[in-house]
């Protein structure tokens, strides 16, 4: 049986340590309705995350990644899309199931999330300590000078300078490094176990990038935070992730610890991103290879894998019917392909094309 869809709560953690699972997802389904049909956005995904773990998710846009995100938080209405699965059990309760003054209390509270567009997340009209000091009087009952004191310490911790002056700030009075950092403020403030971080820096020049993910790196090893970070940046999930969930067309392609996925990726679609990723590190003249083709009509899937019409392993049986996940190196590393015996000459591949 797979790690990812055991149904006790625990995992082998570093050296050997046994960690609970604070989050266990399984078979998770997130349907919207369009135009030109249904679309499944994400279909039958599972997973499990360890307490106090960073977990990336990355994908081309359209592969189910704040889907899933959105799904987990309860923020998709039966109005907008429907979501399907046995659970989604976060430290005992099945978010699913939990009632929806339940949710609002675990919302904020036990799970907040960092959304990518600070400026659409953010009220126009209230200040960002109106916006802090509203967490703090939800989920911690904190009101009056507590509460201001609260606020301005936690503007403090994200790092914005003159925290008291900037409680009085509108959103468009800051930068759009600082409106993530308030962001980041208000996602704490309840002193939630699980941050998700759905694509942060997107927005973000490099430089200001490199300050938010060590703000979350600082905050992860001071609060023990768990963290799910989503992102179709690989570099950045390099350097921050312990675990990396590669999704594609709402299905979870390959799973596995970051090194593994980064240095021996079994998947073909895993070989074709890291292919496409700038490298600095070494001298050579090659031109980046992008993936052949375009991500799939979600509404016109068909019943093999979606990624073989771009995929050059590509056989009949790949077309026909959908692989499960399978361990490949080891129980941890995990890949829905039928020939992922193969891509490991597709990496060396491109570990040759790079030297």
């Amino acid at each position: 049986m797979l790690p990812i869809t055991a149904t006790h709560g625990t995992d082998a953690g570093a050296n050997g340590k046994v960690v609970s699972r604070i989050l266990e997802i399984r078979n998770l389904s997130v349907r919207f309705r369009s135009e030109d049909g249904i679309v499944t956005a994400v279909d039958r995904l599972s997973y499990g995350l360890r307490e106090g773990e960073i977990l990336g998710v990355v994908g081309e846009s359209g592969s189910g990644k704040s889907a899933h995100a959105l799904a987990i938080m309860r923020l998709i209405t039966p109005a907008q899309g429907q979501v399907d699965g046995n659970e989604i059990r976060f430290q005992e309760k099945d978010l699913l199931q939990v009632s929806d003054r339940q949710m609002g209390k675990i919302r904020g509270g036990e799970i907040a999330m960092v959304f990518q567009d600070p400026v659409s997340s953010l009220h126009p009209v209230f200040t960002i300590g109106f916006q802090i000091r509203e967490v703090l009087r939800r989920h911690l009952g904190l009101r009056g000078s507590a509460g201001t004191r609260r606020a301005t310490e936690l503007l403090e911790r994200v790092g914005i300078p003159d925290a008291a002056e900037r409680l009085r700030a509108y959103p468009h009075e800051l930068s759009g490094g600082m409106r993530q950092r308030a962001m980041i403020a208000i996602a704490i403030a309840g002193n939630p176990r699980l941050i998700i971080a759905d694509e942060p820096t997107t927005a973000l020049d490099v430089t200001l990038q490199a300050q938010i993910i060590e703000l979350v790196k600082q905050l992860h090893r001071e609060l023990g935070l768990t963290v799910i970070w989503i992102s179709h940046d690989l570099g950045v999930v390099a350097g921050l992730a312990e675990t990396v969930n590669v999704m594609y067309a709402g299905h979870l392609m390959e799973r596995g610890p970051v090194q593994d996925i980064y240095h021996r990726p079994r998947h073909p679609y895993t070989v074709g991103l890291l292919a496409s990723i700038p490298r600095t590190d070494r001298a050579s003249k090659r031109r980046l290879q992008p993936i052949p083709g375009r991500p799939p009509d979600l509404a016109q899937l068909g019943t093999g894998c979606p990624f073989a019409p771009r995929c050059s392993l590509a056989e009949a049986r790949c077309r026909s019917e959908m692989p499960q996940l399978e361990s490949a190196d080891t129980a941890e590393h995990v890949v829905r392909c039928w020939r992922w015996h193969e891509t490991e000459r597709l990496w060396e591949q491109e570990v040759v094309a790079h030297a």
